[in-house]
């Protein structure tokens, strides 16, 4: 899904995303590792994984949109 990032704290890696559907998720440096994401900025538009499902949606991922 693709998102728009709302905050982001460059010393923690942590902050949160804003989704097309207008939900706030928040992630932190787990979801960046094994990425090739090393910092990010606000408005900046990406792609997220996720697990569960309405309250329970979780970000796993964090990745650049690329265009292929």
């Amino acid at each position: 899904m693709q998102a728009t990032v709302s905050r982001y704290d460059d010393a923690s890696k942590s902050g949160a995303v804003l989704t097309d559907t207008g939900v706030e998720l928040p992630f932190s440096a787990d979801e960046l590792a094994g990425t090739p994401v090393r910092f990010l900025r606000v408005g900046q538009r990406v792609r997220v994984e996720t697990s569960g499902s309405g309250h329970g949606i979780a970000i796993t991922a964090v990745h650049f949109i690329t265009l292929h």
